[in-house]
């Protein structure tokens, strides 16, 4: 069921666990956070986060900081992958986010900023969102936190988009018409936060392929 614009800060986030991520790269993005996090529940610092093959996500990721001194908390676009920048029309480098999305999508983004940085956990999302021809396009958000001991002080996005269509405009995708993104799934990974051995399937889990 898809939901009204209106209603969208209100939506509750599910209860999920890590194979909920549909991006093979997502969940390897996912599972090097999980390695550093699972020994001691500890939240990670952004030094030790080192994925294999980082530099090929790179375009698809935002680095944020995240001050939760003020109320509301602020986060801060440190550098953006040059998909955010196509999809949004320009660099938000340096901004507040909440300003760079504007009014129209800060009600939309921000709340799952604010859910992964309250509950300092991995959120995932999925919103579907119209290309300049019409083309239907899955955004693909994965959130994952960290901190300089205690509070989140650092969010890394990583987005990912993908059309039934095959090809789609990359470009202005998030401003360039009137429709709002309609989200699908709004999920904070809260279950089964271990580190999983590559190739190493648990019994009874559905592995997706994208």
């Amino acid at each position: 069921m898809d939901i009204a614009p209106q209603d969208i800060a209100a939506l509750d986030f599910q209860s999920a666990n890590p194979t909920i991520v549909k991006s093979i790269k997502q969940r390897d993005l996912l599972n090097t956070w999980l390695r550093l996090y699972a020994p001691d529940r500890q939240l990670p610092r952004m030094e030790e986060y080192q994925p294999t093959r980082l530099a090929d996500e790179l375009p698809d990721m935002v680095y944020l900081t995240v001050d939760t001194t003020q109320a509301p908390v602020r986060v801060t676009i440190e550098s953006d992958g040059t998909r955010m920048s196509s999809a949004y029309g320009n660099t938000g480098k340096g901004r507040y986010l909440d300003e760079y999305l504007g009014a129209r999508l800060a009600p939309i983004v921000m709340p799952v900023y604010h859910q992964c940085i309250k509950r300092a956990l991995p959120v995932y999302t999925i919103a579907n969102i119209d290309d300049i021809y019409g083309r239907i396009v899955a955004y693909e958000r994965l959130l994952l936190p960290f901190s300089e001991g205690g509070n989140v002080t650092h969010v890394i996005a990583s987005l990912k988009t993908i059309s039934e269509d095959g090809s789609f405009e990359i470009r202005n995708l998030m401003r360039g018409n009137d429709t709002l993104p309609i989200p699908k799934l709004r999920a904070v990974i809260d279950r089964d936060l271990f580190h999983r051995v590559p190739g190493r399937i648990p019994a009874g889990d559905v592995i997706e392929f994208n």
